[in-house]
């Protein structure tokens, strides 16, 4: 098979001794700030991006895989031993792995969360492997109207999932929108929303819309808490072996598939990442659980409710990674950061990459394999060290964050100006946290707005002005139609969500 031959010369490009090198760099950095409470993968992504500019673009993306998987690998480290999960696709993972600490299983629990990173991210990356010829060759024949259709559903999908209320994931989602508005129209060469400043005529830097609210709201919104948060909570030692024995590996391997078999359609699809499949893993290992009697599920914590969501949420990482390269489309916040870090090297991911730049995407796509190999061997014996970061103090932690997210925008471009417009994008940040607007839906809006508003007009151009070509082919009636159902069951657990509240707060004695 061609994709097998293609995989193969990949690996002979990503096992040469420089790429191996930027392999396990990328490992360990992702790693490091995966680990730390509040900042996860996307954040990883979004504060080491910097660090890869002096890289050529193979190099640069191989170490990029690393640093997509590292932090995915840490978010769950900090839930498991402080009851504080890295990043929310870590929080199904959190309630039986934090249990699992409690009961001092500690390293059986991160042993566990790391043997179910490896599988869950190694079979999503097989099939996305083989199976990315085939969504080439849909992308291929999809219109404007199609890949509008395409954008709106990752939109109004990720706003209603991601969000406690649609109308904040719309919120989001308009801010967004008035990032990627900013700069040079493409279709008409007109500037707009640039206040007459020639350094906004190619648009506000997607590099400093995301480190500044990701890193910098981020480190203003816990520099506000610091007094009132006492400090990093409880910390349990990871002691003992990680290794599974053979009885833990007869529970726990039914688990790993489990997940894996939810993580993977949700990858491919835009609803915000991996929270959504992590909670079904969990939900399903929980339900199994009360069916046999597990009285460890929910008490001591079992091995089972660590192992499902774990794979789940690098399934889905490894299936979004094949939807952002064949499609163009991010699926979630971490996977906007990877199509940031196409576009800074002027790559435009979609269809025609494959085609173009198949010299990148496939040792790409074998440096997933190699780092999620990597990330097993510095995670199992190494997880105490990682765990030694969660005990630095908060205030010292972040203001180093914040020093590194200052130098990585300045290197972008040598401009203060960047470093100014970062800082008031990080203002906004703290605001959005406040209000519990979420981050994901203006991270993609600002990504896929110009290319949806793009697409829009082309669209309407070649109808001569008919709306209805909106509509006028059978993929996107579907694609509707499914986003109707999308929004309608957000819809139904809100509205229960609200009224579950209502009635706790009823029941509790004024």
């Amino acid at each position: 098979m061609d994709q097998l031959t293609h995989l193969l010369e990949g690996f002979s490009v990503a096992l040469t001794p420089s790429n191996l090198l930027f392999l396990v760099i990328g490992a360990v950095l992702g790693t490091a700030v995966g680990v730390l409470p509040g900042l996860g993968s996307a954040m990883a992504v979004a504060l080491l991006l910097p660090v890869t500019f002096s890289l050529d673009p193979t190099g640069a993306f191989i170490m990029f895989a690393s640093i997509y998987f590292g932090g995915l690998f840490g978010d769950s480290t900090a839930g498991i031993l402080l009851n504080t999960p890295g990043n929310s696709s870590a929080i199904a993972t959190t309630f039986e792995g934090h249990r699992m600490a409690k009961d001092g299983r500690a390293a059986k629990a991160l042993g566990t969360s790391a043997i179910g990173a490896f599988l869950g991210g190694t079979i999503a990356c097989v099939l996305v492997v083989f199976f990315s010829p085939a969504i080439v060759r849909l992308a291929t024949v999809m219109g404007p109207a199609e890949y509008f259709a395409l954008t709106v559903f990752a939109f109004v999908a990720i706003a209603a999932v991601v969000a406690d209320s649609i109308v904040r994931g719309l919120v989001s989602l308009g801010l967004g929108f008035a990032v990627g508005m900013v700069g040079i129209d493409a279709m008409s060469g007109a500037e707009r929303f640039t206040g007459g400043t020639p350094v906004l005529f190619d648009g506000i830097s997607i590099i400093v819309v995301t480190v500044g609210l990701l890193a910098i709201g981020e480190v203003l919104h816990v520099a506000g808490r610091i007094r009132t948060a006492g400090g990093n909570g409880p910390f349990l030692s990871p002691k003992g072996s990680p290794l599974l024995n053979r009885r833990e590996w007869r529970q726990a391997l039914p688990a790993f598939l489990r997940g894996t078999a939810f993580g993977v359609p949700f990858g491919a699809i835009p609803v915000g990442g991996s929270e959504v499949p992590t909670f079904l893993a969990y939900g399903t290992e929980k339900r199994l659980a009360r069916r046999r009697g597990d009285a460890d599920f929910g008490t001591r914590g079992a091995i089972q409710g660590v192992a499902a969501p774990e794979a789940a949420g690098n399934a889905t990482a490894g299936s979004a990674m094949g939807a952002l390269l064949a499609l163009g489309l991010p699926t979630s916040a971490t996977a906007a950061m990877m199509i940031a870090a196409f576009q800074q090297y002027g790559m435009q991911p979609g269809p025609l990459l494959f085609e173009r730049s198949g010299d990148l995407v496939w040792p790409l796509l074998a440096s997933l394999f190699l780092g999620l190999g990597i990330l097993l061997i510095i995670n199992l014996p190494f997880a105490a060290l990682w765990a030694r970061l969660l005990v630095i103090p908060r205030h010292y932690l972040y203001a180093g964050i914040a020093v590194v997210a200052m130098l990585g925008v300045y290197a972008i471009s040598s401009r203060v100006l960047d470093l100014w417009m970062a800082l008031a994008i990080g203002v906004v940040g703290v605001i959005m946290r406040h209000f519990s607007l979420p981050i994901a839906p203006v991270l993609i809006a600002a990504i896929l707005g110009p290319m949806a508003e793009t697409q829009l007009r082309r669209a309407l151009a070649v109808s001569e002005g008919d709306p209805t070509a909106l509509v006028a082919s059978p993929f996107t009636i579907v694609l509707y139609l499914l986003l109707a159902a999308t929004v309608a069951v957000s819809v139904v657990q809100h509205l229960r969500h609200a009224r579950a509240e209502r009635a706790t707060k009823a029941r509790v004695p004024a």
